[in-house]
């Protein structure tokens, strides 16, 4: 037996005897080493040549791993319950999937993703259900972070409970379809797919049950040539009796076309009559003739919001969708497909899933049936403690290298010249570009300090015990392949000169100084910073000594390799087998939803796009570092920084609102309608929301807050300042001003009730706010509160002046004193970011004593809700202030006993003294908007040349 498999099954008792273990209060390392030891004594043999601090190391991090439940909505309208313990009898498929998760996964991860598998199966009909029926869901996860271990779960539990055909939907390209064919392999066929061989493989999960009279049955192979095609289509026949089948396809023209007509030909058994399809529909294409009606269907739409989204708009009239649209050939494919059978639920999973937001969600056509909107279900995954995302890197808009939320990215500017047209890689270049620079080597010096820091990271893996696990280097810099090739060959030349001055035992001066100066200046220096951040780890490293001698033997074994789209990109991570790969992995466009580069440590990425599911899709290092997060690195341009920043706090608000809807049981629709008027302008390609340039925009029921500030127009806010207050003085006096709660007495703070709207609009349009503040954008905030008065809303402000409670105080208006606040932030050319401006108490000043009550009650009842559906006990702490979501509810909507007040707005205002050095107070503002239900929303518009110039991708 190998030291690894020995690991693991100590692994997984201990885990055993930690869970059946009901005297253990608290699970500390020394229990976990109590465990380890009765293990090993219980069989001797476990001990021979085993490490036995790595797996106490192991189990230290996986059970310092937490995971909180997922969130819903969902629509049961003409749905059946189905799903109960009972139904779960004598399941095979999930049990072996479960038990071969367990080798690797904690056990609260393992029983999340039960939990998790389990509320979207029960979303989806009973296969056995009798009639027709058709359920669409959604399920939203984050980039990176298992959404393949979540659908195969699925797959497994559907393959139980007896649904007979299983197509997963896999990309455009062959890599990312044969990724997936091999890991569906491993976690549900039990066996490898190879036509070469006479008896198939176990592997996975058929090492743990190998009964072949549950092996699922294929139709594709791992082969970059095993897509569905009319060579398999002439050969393969099912049966209504026969296990389940499973078909892993592109989403490829002719890949569904084949397979349509192979269903309805092959399988299809009830004669239909959908007329001869819809105008304009190419001839070549399969129409639905008949209908399947034994076999229950389940779609796995992975990457749904890419290639399936029909980008036609389709007209209605009087409310009616127009049944001669012709949808775009990929997702009028699907729809086919799905259309042929009776029973049938599609399922699409994505971590960007706006494009499928704006799916209408009554289109429909003849020969395709509805469109592909979730309206039955859209699920909301919970990432574990250990998922590093958007939001755990790029800690909120604005962030630049120093103030991420952990110390991994480097901002380069030597790819370009300064006008952004010459250089090495000028941001707009095409296929003829020759990248050239006058040095040895024809690299910049930061491309070479990111393989260097990757060469120095193998190394310190290695030496952790990590010698058998993959590293990968990503360089994505353009997505011209002629380009690629220029560059594949500069690095492959770079790593080989370095590895043949490494290796020839003379101590080659200049190479080991390069080394050296970054390791001391960069991972040494980074140590102190890590520590206590990662749960579980302890991130200290070796001495340089030692990683110098690693080093020597450890760069022999990485290779330079071009992505380009084929199965044997993928394959190639499967036969590395116990030794792991170290590969610097060359791509563009196949990387951006492509290949997930296994063990991905270091990131040189310079493709800009700033649309937020295409730049969220290009960010493959998000995921799980284990044990080696401190020594990851992402290299990218400080615009790429600040638009990651951006889309961490779009994401994270997004989130909140999800679950906040989740909470008062909405369906999917009202989040698609809240998603449209969401205030993160750029969101997916225009293309996919039908609307060729234009946004509506509500802010109803939000926060806005100015966090990137045009420090070139300081005096200029200041007088907009000054001319609001001015007008807040000579407004009448509010007779409620008296009863109004102030949050904290002790504050530097100055307050009007009840003024005018007017004086509010002039000030958001006399205000300047950055150019790339798009969530910010005065004018447009000028017009929706002037939207929102014509209603009767918002035409009463409360108007604060807020400062801290203590320090130095400065005149900011004639006659208004405050102590400044202090934001930590970054000062770039005209702008200054900050991350975040509002203290959460100055949202809450001019509440009534009943809306604070209501208010209080209303931010309890929602922790409740939150712990209830976490399964988590009640909080026992007793909430004194409201939450702000909480507080813009009861104002705006009112609350038993509790009338609303809609039209009262608040306005803080802020005097800014930057933590940098600066020469003057700066203003920021903060408006805090009641909830509505007027549904009101103003436009945004911008013209055909700023989207093509400013938000295309390059």
């Amino acid at each position: 037996m190998s030291e690894d498999l020995r690991q693991i099954k100590v692994i997984k008792v201990v885990q055993e005897l930690v869970a059946d273990d009901d005297a253990a209060t608290s699970i500390t390392p020394a229990l976990l080493a109590e465990k380890v030891d009765a293990v090993l004594r219980m069989n001797p043999r476990w001990r021979d040549g085993l490490n036995v601090q790595a797996v106490l190391d192991e189990l230290i991090r996986r059970f310092s791993v937490r995971l909180e439940r997922d969130t819903s909505l969902h629509d049961d309208d003409d749905h059946e319950n189905w799903l109960d313990g009972a139904r779960q009898q004598g399941w095979k498929y999930w049990q072996r999937y479960r038990e071969w998760l367990e080798r690797s996964l904690p056990w609260d991860v393992v029983d999340g993703l039960d939990r998790s598998t389990n509320d979207i199966l029960k979303r989806l009909e009973d296969p056995n259900r009798a009639g027709s029926w058709s359920r669409r869901g959604l399920v939203v996860g984050h980039v990176q972070s298992g959404k393949t271990g979540n659908f195969t779960g699925l797959i497994n539990k559907a393959a139980d409970a007896n649904y007979k055909i299983i197509i997963v939907l896999s990309g455009l390209h062959n890599n990312l379809r044969s990724q997936t064919q091999l890991r569906l392999e491993e976690g549900f066929l039990g066996y490898q797919t190879d036509t070469r061989q006479d008896l198939p493989k176990p592997i996975g999960v058929g090492l743990i049950d190998s009964d072949s009279s549950i092996a699922p049955n294929c139709a594709t192979t791992r082969a970059d040539s095993g897509d569905f095609s009319k060579v398999v289509a002439r050969r393969l026949a099912i049966a209504p009796e026969a296990r389940p089948w499973l078909f892993v396809v592109k989403k490829n023209k002719t890949v569904l076309s084949d397979l349509l007509r192979w269903i309805q030909t092959r399988v299809a058994d009830l004669p239909v009559d959908l007329g001869d399809g819809e105008a304009g529909d190419p001839r070549d294409l399969p129409l639905v003739r008949k209908r399947v009606t034994q076999l229950p269907l389940l779609i796995i739409d992975d990457e749904a919001d890419n290639g399936s989204v029909d980008t036609k708009e389709q007209l209605f009239v009087d409310g009616k969708p127009d049944e001669e649209h012709s949808p775009t050939t990929i997702n009028k494919l699907i729809r086919r497909i799905l259309n042929s059978f009776t029973r049938s639920a599609y399922v699409g999973y994505t971590a960007t899933p706006f494009a499928n937001i704006f799916i209408h969600e009554r289109g429909s056509t003849r020969q395709e049936g509805a469109d592909l909107f979730p309206s039955a279900f859209i699920h909301s995954l919970s990432a574990p403690s250990n998922y590093v995302g958007p939001s755990r890197i790029f800690s909120g808009k604005g962030a630049v290298e120093g103030r991420t939320g952990l110390p991994v990215v480097r901002t380069v500017d030597d790819y370009c010249s300064d006008d952004g047209r010459g250089g090495w890689m000028p941001p707009r270049h095409d296929a003829s570009h020759v990248p050239f620079i006058e040095e040895d080597g024809n690299l910049p010096k930061s491309l070479v300090e990111a393989i260097d820091s990757f060469l120095i990271a193998c190394a310190i893996r290695n030496i952790r015990g990590q010698r058998a696990k993959h590293a990968s280097m990503l360089v994505h810099v353009t997505r011209y392949t002629m380009v690629q090739n220029h560059l594949y060959t500069d690095i492959e030349t770079h790593v080989r000169r370095t590895r043949q001055r490494l290796a020839r035992g003379l101590a080659d001066e200049a190479t080991t100084r390069r080394l050296r100066a970054l390791w001391d200046a960069d991972f040494v220096a980074n140590e102190r910073a890590f520590q206590g951040v990662i749960d579980g780890e302890e991130c200290v490293l070796p001495s340089w000594e030692s990683v110098l001698a690693e080093l020597v033997v450890s760069i022999a074994d990485i290779d330079v390799k071009m992505i380009n789209g084929k199965a044997k990109d993928a394959l190639d991570y499967v036969e590395g087998g116990a030794k792991g790969l170290r590969v610097i992995a060359v791509g563009g466009d196949k990387l951006a939803r492509g290949l997930t580069l296994e063990g991905l440590t270091t990131s040189y990425f310079l493709r800009a796009s700033k649309m937020y599911d295409t730049l969220m899709q290009m960010g493959r290092w998000f995921g799980y570092r284990p044990n080696y997060l401190d020594l990851t690195r992402i290299y990218t341009t400080h615009e790429l920084v600040e638009w990651f920043g951006h889309i961490a706090d779009a994401a994270s608000e997004l989130r909140e609102e999800f679950d906040e809807m989740a909470l008062t049981g909405a369906k999917p629709r009202q989040f698609g309608l809240k998603v449209q008027s969401h205030d993160v302008l750029l969101v997916t390609s225009q293309v996919k929301m039908h609307s060729a340039r234009s946004l509506q925009v509500s802010f109803s029921g939000r926060v806005v807050q100015t966090v990137s500030l045009a420090s070139y127009a300081t005096q200029r806010n200041w007088d907009a300042v000054a001319r609001l207050v001015q007008a807040a003085r000579t407004s009448p006096m509010d007779a409620t001003a008296g009863n109004r709660i102030r949050p904290d007495p002790k504050s530097s703070v100055t307050i009007w009730e009840g003024i005018g709207y007017a004086a509010i609009t002039d000030f958001l349009v006399s205000f300047v706010t950055h150019p790339a503040a798009y969530r910010v954008n005065g004018p447009l905030l000028a017009e929706f509160v002037q939207l929102m008065a014509s209603h009767g809303e918002l035409t009463k402000w409360t108007v604060v002046i807020a400062g801290k409670g203590s320090g130095s105080t400065r005149e900011v208006a004639p006659g208004v004193i405050v102590s400044p606040v202090t934001r930590n932030g970054e000062v770039a050319g005209d702008r200054f970011s900050i991350g975040t401006l509002l203290d959460p108490k100055d949202e809450l000043y001019g509440m009534s004593e009943a809306q604070w009550g209501a208010a209080v009650v209303e931010t309890s009842r929602r922790a409740k809700e939150k712990a209830r559906k976490n399964g988590d006990a009640a909080p026992t702490t007793i909430v004194d202030a409201p939450s702000g979501p909480a507080a813009r509810y009861v104002r705006g909507m009112g609350s038993p006993g509790v009338r609303p007040e809609p039209e009262r707005g608040v306005i803080v205002i802020y005097a800014i003294e930057p933590v940098s050095p600066a020469d003057e107070l700066i203003p920021g503002f903060v408006l805090s908007f009641p909830d509505s239900g007027q549904g009101a929303r103003v436009e945004y518009k911008m013209n055909n040349v700023m989207w093509e110039t400013d938000y295309a991708t390059a």
